[in-house]
């Protein structure tokens, strides 16, 4: 009984749930509020009508995609009050917007830190003008270099990245720099933490950088201070605080990991044993990663050192970079990162071009199919022009209220000749674009409202490199082992999932 009483008391002023009483406390009055107003007060309800509809007609003049107008459009007619209050509060997105203007400082403060080296980008343009076009757009709106001739290798799950960065980070002399969207105790976590403290004790730099969203179930709130007693200096980006704000919306759910300056690794994988099939949550768990040796290196050096720059004193960027000599010239690779800090949605920018300048293949593995219009149309008019548009997306979902809305877009990518297949042994977590045995995307950018619009991102585009035949041979081997989505498949879906879809697709980019 005590020690029920004890667990009992602990799971309920944990701070996760004095978090979420404090939300839901806030939202109680916040709708118990309304319903009062709406109830006693006509003059007030009548002018929040009126309001709200002058929020409409604002919507509707408003530079910004159709779908994000509706999903704004339908909560104000239903609830005027909540909905044109609710509104404002996300779109003037009081509570993140001192985070996104930090940010742009720290880029533009930092810009000159990554230069285009021109030999690369003429070599490329010479080679493939769409490439050179993706290279100069990645430059210019992003500060993103494209680099020439560095090494890569590609890892088909996270179990293989896992085991491959234990060896790195033994080699360790200067620095490590960690960055994750997900941090859990375990198998994976503990291992890399282990090597972690013996590199304090040789006297290598390490940071740890996670997003805040851990510390609501994964993690415990005085986290970075246990690391730090470790000697590892850490930061919660964002972290979850008890008030309704848009603080909570735009997280970091970038997967970077750099030693020395001399190597680093993106992808889908987080530092949790399902990404390493050490825990089993929804059946296999397929992940993709990659590793980048040489110059490229400093792109992802910059992104972890902007970020951390945010929630820290400026770093000594000088220190950190140009740890590589030039390498063998064999291929291009471009690492750039992506958030809501500016409009211009660069990640899906470089997935539209693929789609766009496809000649006979563009082959995707995502985990999550919510896209708006741009996209959607881009995939049906590849594939109405010739292009093979084949997509993998997972059979065991890991949130059912995404898969239902994915699946909402199967009839009309059928008809357009888009191919939809779905993994049987388990979910799909990989993030990555193939085409033409020319060019690769992999990175942490989903196919959602989410990864496109609200969080920070990144990815690598990779022009004849070793990645990209390792990628197409992966798809390859992942599409047997996956069912083929026909009409008559899509026919045998519940009809409560696919309405229940339909329903959640209204409102899939506020999601």
């Amino acid at each position: 009984m005590k020690k029920f009483l004890k667990v009992f008391f602990k799971i309920v002023f944990s701070r996760t749930w004095i978090i979420l009483l404090s939300l839901l406390l806030q939202v109680a009055i916040l709708v118990s509020s309304f319903m009062w107003l709406r109830r006693y007060s006509t003059y007030i309800f009548g002018a929040m009508s009126f309001l709200g509809a002058l929020v409409i007609i604002y919507l509707m003049n408003k530079d910004d995609l159709p779908e994000f107008r509706m999903a704004w459009i339908i909560p104000i007619c239903m609830f005027p009050v909540f909905g044109t209050v609710f509104f404002f509060l996300v779109d003037r997105n009081w509570g993140s917007r001192s985070l996104k203007k930090e940010m742009n400082k720290v880029i533009e403060k930092t810009r000159n830190y990554l230069y285009q080296d021109s030999d690369s980008l003429m070599v490329l343009q010479s080679c493939d003008d769409a490439a050179g076009q993706v290279a100069f757009y990645l430059n210019r709106e992003g500060g993103y270099p494209v680099y020439w001739g560095e090494k890569t290798v590609y890892f088909r799950l996270g179990e293989d990245k896992w085991q491959d960065m234990l060896q790195e980070l033994k080699k360790a002399e200067k620095f490590i720099f960690l960055e994750y969207f997900i941090v859990e105790p375990g198998i994976m976590w503990d291992s890399i933490l282990e090597i972690l403290q013996e590199k304090v004790k040789e006297g290598v730099e390490v940071r740890f950088m996670y997003d805040g969203m851990c510390s609501l179930l994964l993690l415990p709130y005085n986290y970075p201070e246990k690391m730090k007693r470790l000697g590892i200096k850490t930061k919660a980006f964002a972290p979850i605080m008890p008030l309704l704000s848009t603080h909570q919306n735009n997280r970091d759910h970038r997967k970077i990991l750099v030693i020395d300056g001399k190597v680093a690794y993106t992808g889908g994988v987080n530092l949790a044993d399902e990404y390493i099939n050490k825990k089993e949550r929804f059946g296999h768990w397929k992940d993709v990663a990659v590793k980048i040796t040489g110059e490229a290196v400093d792109s992802f050096t910059m992104m972890f050192l902007r970020t951390w720059d945010i929630l820290d004193q400026p770093s000594d960027y000088k220190k950190y970079l140009h740890q590589c000599a030039e390498g063998k010239k064999e291929g291009f690779v471009i690492p750039y990162g992506d958030g809501p800090n500016k409009k211009e949605n660069m990640a899906e920018k470089v997935y539209l071009d693929l789609l766009n300048t496809s000649v006979c293949y563009v082959h995707i593995m995502t985990p999550y199919f919510i896209v708006d219009s741009t996209m959607l149309m881009m995939l049906k008019y590849a594939a109405k022009r010739g292009v093979e548009v084949q997509i993998i997306l997972p059979h065991i979902p890991d949130k059912k209220y995404a898969f239902a809305i994915a699946r909402t877009y199967y009839p009309v990518l059928l008809e357009a000749g888009v191919q939809i297949y779905e993994y049987t042994p388990g979910f799909v977590h990989a993030k990555m674009f193939v085409s033409d045995d020319s060019k690769a995307v992999v990175g942490t950018v989903n196919l959602d409202y989410r990864s496109l619009y609200h969080h920070f991102e990144c990815g690598v585009y990779f022009y004849r490199t070793a990645v990209v035949k390792e990628a197409e041979r992966d798809f390859q081997d992942t599409l047997r082992q996956c069912i083929r989505v026909t009409p008559e498949y899509y026919k045998k879906i519940p009809v409560f999932s696919r309405i229940w879809g339909h329903v959640c697709n209204l409102i899939a980019p506020l999601m």
